[in-house]
């Protein structure tokens, strides 16, 4: 069985920076990991993903150039990098695991969700 806990959301200023963790107990290590969100009223978004062995990343487009996925299996977790964040960032972001893809439902293990809100 799998579980994840994200940490580190919370309240910033739009043009600053959070670092999401992800906390996995349970045998990830072959499985790739995503982060995704969910604002009220709107789907949940895929965010960025990593395959297994940490080597190949895949970010959404609203958040390109902004948003770094990384990941440490000695420490069994995963890592959101957010920087230069904006309004339209804030959300409930999800850490999940499963297969690499963009899709919410090629994942079968998430975490609670950790909020994210930018003021503007």
């Amino acid at each position: 069985q799998v579980q994840l806990v994200e940490s580190g959301g919370g309240l910033v200023q739009a043009g600053g920076s959070l670092r999401l963790s992800c906390a996995a107990s349970g045998r990830t290590f072959a499985l790739a990991m995503g982060w995704f969100r969910q604002a009220p009223g709107r789907e949940r978004e895929f965010v960025a993903s990593v395959t297994w062995n940490g080597r190949t990343t895949y970010v959404g487009d609203s958040v390109k150039g902004r948003f770094t996925i990384s990941r440490d299996n000695a420490k069994n977790t995963v890592f959101l990098q957010m920087n230069s964040l904006k309004p339209e960032d804030t959300a409930v972001y999800y850490c999940a695991a499963g297969s690499i893809s963009i899709r919410p439902n090629d994942y079968n293990y998430w975490g609670p969700g950790t909020q994210v809100t930018i003021s503007s």
